[in-house]
């Protein structure tokens, strides 16, 4: 589909190219759309661009992966279509294992998600078939299906695009979950340890090259970013910007209906 390079909303409609694109290669279910459509609706809101409290959220999650001993990035299928280049390259940056994980589940999307990451250089892709044999207790949609390799022995996992039922779970399992979600009041930012509210085409690159500024830094300062961070004040900071923002376009508005 062409768009014109003055478009105003070119780069959303690219993005939205993409995920179209990912369901005719199978790795991006029919749901998928009208999750992403959900995203852009928050996004637009928030000026579809990345904020400070973002920022926070990015440089705590850098901090918690590269401390981490058994890091993993989950990938769904909007993830994969998106950004599987820096899914790869945060996963070699900081050391973490690739898992697919699906809440409509097929060998096919599975398979196809996989094989997508590694034509974008992923070595090794876990929870695909029969490695995904262990499963996360008191979840019982497709989502409880993990590698017993990768995200059942984590101590921190990276889930973009997810639902609030796997990060609870996660949780409870100890476990430092750190999410992507353009909607600071859904269950998964709510629940997650780190919460980046920032469009993941945007928050991905940012998190590969703050993690690789951040590699070389002294564990004990790590850790001190994690202490200071706060994920419910960055929650409160997102909603917010939302306010405001809504405000500000109602005065918009109203100044244009007058005019």
């Amino acid at each position: 589909m062409y768009i014109p390079p003055n478009h105003p909303r070119r780069e959303s409609l690219l993005v939205r190219e993409r995920i179209v694109e990912g369901y005719k290669k199978g790795l991006v279910a029919l749901e998928g759309l009208i999750a992403h459509g959900r995203g852009e609706c928050f996004d637009y809101i928030l000026g579809e661009k990345t904020h400070s409290f973002a920022l926070k959220a990015i440089e705590a999650a850098s901090a918690a992966l590269l401390l981490a001993e058994h890091p993993v990035i989950s990938v769904n299928g909007n993830t994969a279509a998106l950004v599987p280049r820096e899914i790869v390259e945060l996963a070699e940056t900081v050391n973490a294992r690739i898992e697919v994980n699906l809440f409509y589940r097929t060998r096919e999307r599975e398979e196809a998600i996989a094989e997508w990451l590694r034509k974008h250089g992923a070595r090794e892709v876990l929870g695909v078939g029969g490695n995904a044999s262990a499963t996360i207790p008191e979840l019982f949609s497709e989502r409880r299906r993990v590698s017993p390799r990768g995200i059942l022995i984590a101590d921190v996992v990276l889930v973009p695009l997810e639902d609030g039922d796997r990060t609870e779970a996660l949780r409870r399992m100890g476990k430092t979950v750190i999410a992507i979600d353009l909607n600071p009041l859904s269950r998964t930012s709510r629940t997650a340890s780190i919460t980046i509210v920032d469009n993941i085409v945007r928050a991905m690159p940012l998190l590969v090259e703050t993690a690789k500024g951040m590699k070389g830094m002294d564990r004990g300062r790590l850790k001190e970013i994690l202490r200071r961070y706060d994920n419910n004040r960055i929650l409160q900071e997102a909603v917010k910007k939302i306010m405001e923002r809504l405000g500000e376009l109602s005065r918009s508005r109203l100044t244009l209906d007058i005019g």
